[in-house]
């Protein structure tokens, strides 16, 4: 069975907090990043708050992935390290 799940660590500096994420390989970037946006508003009890121009980028290139693009299309593989700006 293929796995369908990649691990990666995020790290989001406007809250200076790191988390330890599956995401899904078989969404597009900006799904999961609404879907991580939308539980870090939660889990912070609104001191993170969705914004439409934050975006994901290689924490060892800064390179921007393209929110169109599904997870698999991507780079992105286990043990990847992103950054949520």
């Amino acid at each position: 069975m293929e796995n369908n799940k990649i691990l990666v660590e995020l790290d989001i500096p406007l809250i200076e907090k790191s988390y330890d994420l599956y995401i899904p390989i078989n969404k597009t970037i900006g799904t999961v990043k609404k879907l991580i946006e939308d539980a870090l508003y939660e889990i912070t009890e609104g001191a993170y708050a969705p914004r439409q121009d934050s975006n994901f980028f290689s924490k060892e290139t800064g390179q921007i992935y393209d929110v169109n693009n599904k997870v698999r299309e991507t780079d992105l593989k286990n043990g990847s390290r992103i950054i949520l700006i």
